[in-house]
């Protein structure tokens, strides 16, 4: 027997005949913050978070519009001359990038390669971690398009933003691809330097909105 048809076996042996009436799994942890999501206190930790992994944090009002202006100026700021925005993006949050594609799943990672930026927004915020989730829904857009660019513009509501981890997990769907963001991709394998954009973009701005 090998070590795997070991383990399965030991599953398969605490589970019984019927699975479905095995005990509930204790959670004896802390499943909420004390501070409501959206509420300052959280979106404060989040922003202190993200800026201390070295990401760039844009606050601005929720309007599609007032979105677009600060996505602009930020891509602007960082020299970003070209951009491919997730199919489910308002129209509003483009509407003041010159140079910005829809993704229509057809592009190529060579091709992509090229792009300088991507616009996205999320589904979650975790003030605790400044982890940013993303579930790959029209709005998050496909895995890809956030991890070949050199630049990843994350747009994230206000009213997405958590304090805990349990809380976060509560809000995503388990079978969907996740991504989870806590600032610019960063390795320090290298001789313990850190080294941006190893695996991924070398820049994150996160626009609150809200």
């Amino acid at each position: 027997m090998s070590a795997r048809d070991e383990v399965l076996a030991r599953i398969r042996g605490a589970l019984g005949d019927n699975p479905a009436d095995a005990p509930p799994v204790v959670r004896a942890y802390r499943e909420a913050g004390e501070h409501p999501p959206g509420s300052a206190a959280v979106v404060d930790q989040l922003v202190e978070r993200l800026e201390d992994y070295r990401a760039t944090v844009v606050r601005t009002r929720g309007a599609d519009e007032s979105v677009g202006i600060a996505i602009a100026a930020a891509l602007d700021a960082v020299g970003a001359t070209s951009s491919i925005a997730a199919p489910g993006v308002p129209d509003g949050w483009t509407s003041a990038t010159p140079v910005c594609i829809r993704d229509v799943g057809t592009i190529t990672p060579r091709e992509l390669d090229r792009v300088d930026a991507v616009v996205t927004g999320s589904v979650v915020a975790i003030s605790e971690t400044g982890t940013i989730a993303l579930d790959g829904s029209p709005r998050c857009g496909r895995r890809m398009i956030t991890l070949v660019p050199d630049v990843h513009l994350c747009v994230v509501s206000v009213a997405d933003v958590v304090q805990s981890v349990p809380e976060g997990l509560a809000r995503l769907d388990p079978t969907a691809p996740l991504t989870f963001v806590s600032g610019p991709s960063a390795t320090s394998d290298i001789e313990l330097s850190r080294v941006e954009g190893v695996h991924g973009p070398r820049h994150l701005v996160v626009v609150i909105a809200g």
